[in-house]
């Protein structure tokens, strides 16, 4: 990740709240009304005043300088109100892309939580945001201020004007153009520190085997290597301070010798003392702060905000939050060509090089349309079929197609339209019934969520809550409302396969023979990972996981053919009634 990307996500962020910046630039001229007028003013003071005796005119001009630093002092408020409506935005937008970019990493295929992404988006966060505010702050303020006293500058005298103008640029163009330098030294000293803190980690948690190996000395010689280079570092960047010192030697303190030195020859043009006296003041309280703001502000926070953002950028390259899509192509969620809805071959998985498989050399195919139960001992691989039927794991040998499109390496977006997935620990949020509902389907209206609440005998639940509108508090509801709530949303999901990985293990007998006949219904095809003979009953075909070859077939034909089909059978119980604790609602 270059600099260039840091201006190119700094720029954009600035486009995009046009108005907001806009603003800022309004309320920051009218903040520099008394930079503007200060020079002009004390001018008019000392000579149409002090100098000649009318003591009352010297101290109405001062009085209207008062009345102009009370109105840059009431617009120095608004400006702050106005950046924070720019940088608040851009610091929600780098936030969510830390967060988009680490749920990515750890949902995809192979993908691992990225256990530093949460200091990503808190101390490093707060750097790009403090450090953007200041940017802003320090930019704008040498713009409007430099430029306010030169313009007052230019009005009360036009050679000294350019006299202290010279020096100013100068100044100015030596610091800018060791900016590039400085960057580069501050990201060598921030990758130095990450190398000494890496170097030194590593070396603390392996103590004893060093110990055991006799390596104490390399390991030593290592950790010095690594805090030799940071301390260069450091010293280098220290040295850069040399050249901002040298920038505001030659753009602060220059134009005040400048104007001091050509004093008498300004007098002798025809220059007041009134004059030279408020273009001192121009210099002194106009050009040299403003400079000592830039050069400050620009050397230190700049720095900070364009290493860290380059490291945010670097780590989660920035994406258009309007897509979670990679570019290119949409595949169909449909079967392609008459496609079957999965197709497996081959598949090997296990947890672990050295475990013993959870399926070897599994092949199944889903037609579409198909109603299939899979069933098993515990530890069999049902939901672990179930996960890599859904794309979240890998297998280590063989293939997983959907709906005739490979799901290895399928984008997440493109996953989400091809299968929907709900598993026994059902998720609900805080908000309302609606929106938990829509989750998977936001152009879903309110007709089509009655017609599911109807589908799958939910609308009793509903209507304890309150109706569509009413809020929803996870931890108020029982497990089996919660699973009724993911089974609406997964139901409206438009992807054609579903699979419900013990998903209505807390419903009661009837309200799930409800939910299982509605996505059966459905059109699309459905996996079902059953708890209970009734599920096995009302699917089309039955998928059997055991320690041997697995089996296929219906219920009347693997009681002759699976002796582990014939044993579940036996063990599984309906209950007479169903479980008030249990029953949602």
């Amino acid at each position: 990740m270059t600099p260039l990307s840091v201006r190119r996500v700094t720029w954009r962020a600035l486009r995009a709240r046009r108005a907001d910046l806009a603003r800022l630039c309004g309320w920051s001229l009218v903040e520099a009304l008394p930079a503007l007028l200060t020079g002009l003013l004390v001018a008019r003071a000392v000579d149409d005043g002090f100098l000649a005796g009318r003591l009352v005119d010297g101290l109405a001009w001062l009085g209207v300088l008062a009345v102009a630093v009370l109105v840059g002092a009431a617009a120095t408020g608004r400006t702050y109100r106005s950046l924070g409506a720019v940088v608040e935005p851009f610091r929600d937008e780098v936030a969510a892309q830390v967060v988009r970019g680490a749920l990515r990493d750890a949902t995809r295929a192979g993908g691992r939580p990225d256990s530093a992404a949460m200091t990503r988006l808190t101390h490093q966060m707060e750097i790009v945001r403090d450090t953007f505010a200041g940017l802003l702050m320090v930019t704008r303020g040498f713009l409007f201020s430099a430029g306010a006293a030169l313009l007052g500058l230019l009005a009360l005298a036009p050679v000294a004007a350019a006299l202290a103008a010279a020096p100013l640029v100068a100044g100015l163009a030596v610091f800018l153009a060791a900016l590039p330098a400085m960057v580069a030294h501050q990201r060598a000293y921030v990758r130095a520190g990450e190398r000494l803190g890496h170097s030194a980690a590593t070396a603390l948690a392996g103590h004893r085997d060093v110990l055991a190996c006799g390596a104490q000395a390399r390991v030593a010689s290592e950790v010095e290597r690594r805090v030799s280079a940071q301390a260069a570092a450091e010293r280098t960047l220290a040295r850069m301070a040399v050249i901002r010192s040298l920038s505001l030697g030659i753009g602060g303190w220059s134009p005040l010798v400048v104007l001091l030195v050509a004093t008498p020859w300004l007098v002798e043009r025809g220059m007041t003392a009134g004059a030279v006296l408020g273009a001192l003041i121009y210099v002194s309280t106009g050009l040299q702060p403003a400079l000592h703001t830039l050069v400050q502000g620009l050397g230190g926070g700049g720095l900070r905000y364009a290493v860290t953002l380059e490291n945010i950028l670097r780590v989660y390259p920035h994406r258009p939050a309007s897509t979670g899509e990679t570019p290119g192509p949409r595949p169909s969620s449909r079967p392609v060509g008459g496609s079957p809805a999965a197709e497996v071959r081959g598949l090997t998985f296990r947890y672990g090089p050295s475990a013993e498989p959870i399926l070897r050399n599994f092949s199944l195919t889903l037609a579409n349309g198909d109603h299939l139960a899979v069933v098993g001992p515990s530890g069999a691989g049902k939901s672990t079929l179930a996960a890599l039927l859904a794309g979240l794991v890998p297998p280590q040998e063989g293939t997983v197609h959907l709906a005739g499109a490979p799901v290895a390496d399928a984008a997440p977006a493109v996953l989400a339209r091809m299968r929907v997935l709900l598993p026994q620990q059902a998720y609900v949020f805080t908000g309302t019934l609606a929106d938990n509902l829509r989750y998977l389907r936001p152009d879903a209206d309110d007709d089509t969520l009655a017609v599911a609440l109807d589908e799958l005998g939910a609308r009793p639940l509903a209507t304890r809550l309150g109706g569509l509108d009413a809020p929803v508090v996870p931890a108020q509801l029982s497990a089996g409302e919660r699973q009724l709530v993911a089974a609406v949303r997964a139901w409206l999901a438009p992807a054609p396969l579903a699979v419900l990985d013990e998903a209505t293990c807390h419903l009661d007998p009837a309200l799930e023979a409800t939910v299982e006949a509605a996505f059966a219904r459905r059109p699309g095809s459905l996996v079902v990972i059953a708890h209970r003979i009734s599920s096995v009953l009302r699917a089309d075909r039955v998928l059997v996981l055991d320690d041997d070859v697995p089996a296929v077939g219906t219920h009347e034909q693997l009681l002759t053919r699976s002796a582990t089909y014939r044993a579940l059978v036996g063990c599984w119980e309906e209950p007479v009634t169903p479980s008030p604790a249990t029953r949602p609602g």
